[in-house]
């Protein structure tokens, strides 16, 4: 079935080839693609192009379809082009001619809109509850383990006195900072486009008003033709916002792999979080980690994927933005799965709490003594000098205590403080 079949035949590697993957994507959104259809509805009956008894016998029916695509029973087959076809095909063969009135005044341009700005809402605030989640459990371990010492680094190289406290922490405060982003995205596709049509409006007496309110859409996209300019940019602008998460998560994640190892030892994954070599029995690899950055570095690339796609393209809808899903609709599965995965390795990791005890790791509290001395008196770039001869010479020892009090150092993690930061992203995020 297609909705602008003319009376003639493509070529059947022609349909194959622009039909693409389209049925098999769609069924991920065709709950949306059914709620967009009975609030379109909804306002054609108020403006005059339905009656109030059609209304009545399509709703019900319409609601079945939602509910079994909620449930994941919703079939797109073979031969139909787009959820959009197969919804007004299950009208038709259920209702005669009254399921073919449905798509007065809109286009499959405006639907398939509409469809990707519920569906980017809806699975926005789904991650964003697991970001939420591992967050919390960040910044549990972090107080948990604020008081154990490690060694900081820069350039590879022992630097200063860190913390797991610290370190975990970095990590929450970080997702705090992505949320914000989440939230933007989420505010820029709240925004209605159905009505649009084809990027033109329509002659039909549409109500974009009506349908933004039972949308539950923050505003309308008001001119037709940005509305469909809006595709692919708005999912950029959503993906971007995943991939900070995905950056703070993978670079987490490297962080892991790194402190696993036995060069580092700094913590230590259960044997059930771990996975073996088919050649070298003592192996336990930290696959998890592994192919959570993996993942989160693919994740990454995509909004610069879907540049690709879009860049350069003249007002207007071209069939390129097709592939758009492609490249968009897993980004949602692969980022949630990868959060649920480190929240229940970070629940199950343990730290190695007499790290310091280690001599290699002396030269980080240079520093320190370098203060101290500075504190009784002597400039500190003479203060510098006597530490680093003493470092050389093999010579140096510190024998004081850390003594970090300003906000955000390993003595002051400041926890309450990024906990309410978190909350007031939430507060603007606004979820349902």
């Amino acid at each position: 079935m297609k909705l602008w079949d003319k009376g003639f035949d493509t070529d059947a590697r022609i349909e194959k080839f622009t039909v693409g993957n389209d049925a098999k994507l769609d069924v991920q959104i065709a709950q949306y693609d059914i709620t967009g259809t009975m609030a379109h509805i909804k306002m054609l009956t108020k403006v005059g192009l339905l009656e109030q008894k059609e209304l009545e016998v399509l709703l019900p029916e319409l609601e079945k379809m939602r509910q079994q695509a909620v449930e994941g029973k919703f079939v797109i087959e073979d031969g139909i082009e787009d959820v959009h076809s197969q919804v007004e095909k299950n009208l038709t063969e259920k209702l005669g001619d009254l399921g073919k009135k449905i798509h007065t005044g809109r286009s499959r341009n405006d639907q398939i809109l509409v469809d990707m700005r519920l569906y980017m809402r809806d699975h926005i605030e789904i991650t964003a509850q697991k970001v939420v989640s591992l967050f919390k459990t960040l910044q549990e371990a972090s107080e948990k383990y604020k008081e154990i010492l490690m060694p900081g680094y820069t350039h590879l190289q022992v630097a200063m006195p860190s913390s797991f406290g610290l370190w975990l922490g970095a990590y929450a405060e970080s997702l705090a900072d992505d949320m914000v982003l989440m939230g933007a995205a989420r505010k820029y596709v709240n925004r209605n486009p159905l009505g649009s049509a084809a990027g033109y409006g329509s002659s039909a007496p549409l109500d974009r008003k009506l349908t933004t309110t039972l949308l539950e859409f923050e505003d309308l996209e008001y001119n037709s033709i940005c509305a469909q300019m809006g595709r692919g940019k708005s999912e950029k602008v959503v993906a971007q916002a995943v991939a900070a998460v995905a950056e703070t998560l993978g670079r987490f994640a490297a962080d892991c792999c790194l402190f696993n190892s036995q060069n580092f030892g700094f913590i230590k994954l259960p044997n059930e979080l771990t996975t073996g070599s088919s050649i070298m029995p003592h192996k336990k690899n930290p696959d998890v980690f592994e192919l959570i950055r993996a993942h989160c570095n693919r994740i990454i690339a995509i909004p610069e994927s879907i540049s690709h796609v879009t860049t350069n393209l003249p007002s207007g809808y071209f069939r390129d933005m097709q592939l758009i899903k492609e490249i968009f609709v897993p980004i949602f599965e692969d980022i949630d799965t990868c959060l649920e995965i480190a929240k229940f390795a970070v629940e199950n990791l343990a730290v190695n709490e007499s790290l310091m005890e280690n001599p290699i790791y002396k030269s980080a509290f240079s520093v320190e003594e370098v203060n101290r001395r500075v504190a009784q008196g002597v400039p500190f770039r003479d203060a510098y000098r006597q530490v680093g001869i003493e470092i050389m010479e093999g010579r140096f020892e510190f024998k004081g205590e850390l003594h970090h009090t300003h906000e955000g150092s390993v003595g002051n993690l400041c926890s309450s403080e990024i906990a309410q930061k978190m909350e007031r992203t939430l507060e603007e995020f606004d979820l349902k």
